[in-house]
């Protein structure tokens, strides 16, 4: 593999990578191009101090996913059992050096271990294992730099990844600037080239957050602009792969990206649906979440995450069939609670427990016990079952605490009547000379939503 210290270009073969990610450190995947031979190894941790405990096996094939998603080729794999967390290499020395054997055997170039490593347990794992070694979090970043589509995002990373970077910066990082045109900075005199680097790392990332408090504040003032429209905001959340973007395309008929891939959605999409006694609400398809997501992601995606933060209703959408379901509710509830949503608060959150087109007959009958729930419909995206049961749900959750109001609309105010009439029962109608008399049962929100139509 081509030494990151040697300044040479980033392989153009295959798919072409972004750049703004690969910053030389030893945490990145520079020089690492599709198709590059990877092991992947869990360290299954015997922890004492939790009751919660992920089956390794499941951790695996996450973490294999993950691989995938960027392409590598995955020649094997191993689940290691740590019961003594070694500070200076995370696993044993003995595993180390089977992990060496084991690339030289398949000639893998690439080593991921599924957990967080420190800069020094990364840099003697390189050198234990003669690979390239990333970690889970330095992983997570690589598929997110591959992903972000719009400008938001690819400032998201950057200013994620650089923060990764800065506790780990051990080898040259100005000279990839400078092959990428620079940001315009060199060192001052006196200054070692790692504080350069760093000085570099600081003085970006000061950039990229008055950027994104730009982008903040624009996507605020949408928010607050949607607010005063007519119409509610519904936010689906969940577990990477969980079907979000899916059931986003049955809801709307839209064409969202939806495949079987760990993080196919990252910039947040928004459409108008109707719902039973509602003309139109707006639904939001968002990120999905992940087990250790990263804290400087949350961190830095707040913003776009924040979508879910301001909907009337948050779908809460669940993998039912997955065998690690109830571990994935936790991390995405964990997430929400990170962003200050309280799944005992007062704002409602539905469970749609998804992909029951791949239950048996066992699993389907748990499914449908843990669908009986209030707030919880078991649906399949993919074929459709039990989509209208969660339209019908959304609609009855936003009319839960409808009350009776009176109005007073011009006769010829054909746009307001028509909204009382779609969003609200009409109880009763009368014609008084050029206005028209109502009262409809219709919830306070939408009460004030319909006031604010101009």
């Amino acid at each position: 593999m081509t030494d990151p210290d040697a300044g040479t270009p980033p392989q153009s073969g295959g798919r072409r990578r972004k750049q703004f990610h690969s910053f030389g450190a030893h945490d990145d995947v520079r020089g690492v191009s599709v198709g590059t031979k990877a092991l992947v190894i869990v360290p299954d941790i015997v922890r004492r101090d939790t009751a919660v405990r992920r089956d390794a096996e499941a951790r695996l094939q996450e973490a294999k996913s993950l691989a995938g998603a960027i392409t590598l080729d995955v020649v094997a794999t191993r689940i290691l059992r740590v019961r003594d967390p070694r500070p200076a290499t995370l696993i044993g020395a003995g595993q180390v050096e089977a992990i060496a054997e084991l690339a030289k055997e398949t000639g893998a170039e690439l080593t991921v271990v599924d957990g967080a490593l420190s800069p020094l347990q990364q840099r003697n794992l390189e050198t234990g294992t003669a690979t390239k070694v990333i970690d889970r979090t330095g992983l997570i970043l690589e598929i997110f730099g591959e992903r972000a589509a719009t400008r938001e995002g690819r400032l998201q990373v950057e200013l994620a990844h650089l923060g990764y970077q800065a506790s780990r910066l051990v080898r040259s990082w100005t000279h990839l600037e400078r092959q990428r045109g620079g940001f315009g900075f060199l060192g001052g005199p006196g200054e070692t080239q790692i504080e350069t680097d760093r000085r570099l790392i600081r003085e970006r990332m000061a950039r990229l957050r008055k950027d994104l408090g730009e982008v903040s504040r624009t996507r605020g003032l949408q928010r607050r602009q949607r607010k005063k429209a007519p119409y509610p905001v519904i936010a689906l959340v969940g577990y990477t792969n969980a079907g979000k973007s899916t059931l986003f395309n049955r809801l709307t008929g839209a064409s969202v990206m939806a495949k079987d891939l760990l993080f196919a959605t990252l910039d947040p999409t928004m459409r108008a649906i109707a719902l039973p006694g509602i003309d139109k609400a707006i639904l939001s398809d968002t990120v999905g979440f992940v087990s250790e997501l990263p804290t400087m992601l949350v961190a830095a995606f707040r913003a776009t995450l924040e979508e879910g933060l301001d909907a009337d209703i948050i779908v809460h959408v669940r993998d039912i069939a997955h065998p690690e379901t109830e571990a994935q509710k936790r991390d995405v509830i964990d997430v929400l609670a990170e962003l200050g949503v309280d799944p005992e608060g007062g704002r409602p959150i539905i469970e749609a427990l998804n992909k029951a087109d791949l239950l048996d007959s066992e699993t389907r009958k748990a499914a449908l016990e843990q669908a009986a729930a209030p707030n919880s419909v078991l649906l399949s995206a993919v074929s459709g079952e039990g989509v209208d049961d969660l339209r019908r749900l959304i609609s009855d959750t936003l009319l839960r605490d409808a009350r009776v109001h009176s109005f007073v609309v011009g006769a010829g105010d054909g746009k307001r009547l028509a909204w009382l009439e779609n969003n609200g029962l009409v109880l009763k109608r009368r014609a008084k000379g050029e206005t028209v008399e109502l009262q409809v049962r219709i919830s306070d929100e939408d009460r004030a939503r319909f006031l604010a139509i101009p």
